[in-house]
């Protein structure tokens, strides 16, 4: 479901006659607004208790989460705009190998099958994208944003990985989208960024994305963290690129080459791998489930 909401993002955004800095810090402002009466509401005393109790650490990794996403957005989305949009995906499809290391360098290092998976799932956005590096300065700019893009992703998805073993889906997505909303309009007015004064067909789009790839499919990844690898839910949102596909096809009538199906087919048989080879992991440690049963929160999930 997170992937199909996220996966309405790119067309949207394609849709929309707005700069794609400006619909960054709006898709993250008006999610923080709409989530703000449940922090604030039956949600306060956790909230509370991030700033001044025992999750006081989980809310510094909330903060430092809400900054690399700002990051990612920061530098993925000009990247379209400055260069090409295929070797921008195709870069930015690199999240998973810097996830890979970031779980290696913090003792969780993946699988065989694992890292046959993110090959796997790699290559594939990088044949079904087309990438072809530039040879101007201004690609290999776009280039080295989207390349950077990647690994920002990675680092919000490991941060938020760290914050989810303490503190609820809701307030962890709150702070980060809010502390990644600040960011971003402190970045739009420095540069003389419109962010106002659009047409109705644009705030219409920027609700949908606000509604779809932030509210749902942003936020259950962040609630997939809980009991998901940030490498896995990295690889698995690689399905992104066959579902923006499709979707920008039947909406905007682009409809994919033949030359990248097997690209498509080979991100999906990466996913499969993965998530597989995970689940051979966590069965031959007889541990693993307990500590997944104890890192649970008291209550329903929000």
């Amino acid at each position: 479901m997170a992937v199909i909401a996220v996966s309405s993002s790119a067309p949207l955004i394609a849709f929309a006659s707005a700069p794609a800095l400006a619909i960054a810090f709006w898709r993250n402002g008006i999610a923080a607004a709409a989530l703000t009466p449940v922090t604030l509401g039956p949600r306060r005393a956790e909230f509370l208790d991030v700033w001044r109790g025992e999750h006081r650490r989980a809310g510094a990794f909330c903060v430092l989460a809400g900054l690399a996403l700002a990051a990612h957005f920061a530098t993925w989305m000009p990247s379209v705009q400055l260069g090409s949009v295929a070797t921008a995906a195709a870069l930015v499809a690199t999240q998973p190998v810097w996830q890979g290391l970031i779980a290696a360098g913090q003792g969780r290092r993946p699988s065989l099958a694992g890292w046959l998976g993110i090959a796997l799932a790699v290559g594939g956005a990088t044949w079904a994208t087309g990438a072809d590096f530039g040879v101007s300065r201004q690609a290999v700019f776009a280039d080295a944003l989207a390349l950077v893009g990647g690994m920002a992703a990675a680092v919000y998805t490991a941060l938020g990985e760290r914050a989810r073993t303490q503190i609820s889906t809701m307030t962890y997505t709150w702070i980060c989208y809010g502390t990644c909303a600040f960011v971003l309009l402190i970045v739009c007015l420095a540069a003389q960024i419109k962010i106002i004064g659009y047409e109705g067909t644009t705030w219409a789009a920027i609700l949908a994305i606000v509604l779809g790839a932030q509210l749902l499919g942003h936020s259950m990844f962040n609630y997939a963290l809980h009991r998901v690898s940030a490498t896995t839910v990295s690889v698995l949102a690689l399905i992104e690129v066959p579902g923006a596909a499709l979707l920008a096809w039947a909406w905007l009538g682009q409809q994919p080459r033949a030359a990248t199906l097997p690209g498509l087919a080979l991100i999906l048989t990466g996913v499969v791998v993965v998530i597989l080879g995970s689940r051979t992991t966590r069965k031959s440690s007889p541990g693993s489930a307990a500590l997944t049963d104890a890192a649970d929160l008291p209550g329903p999930p929000p």
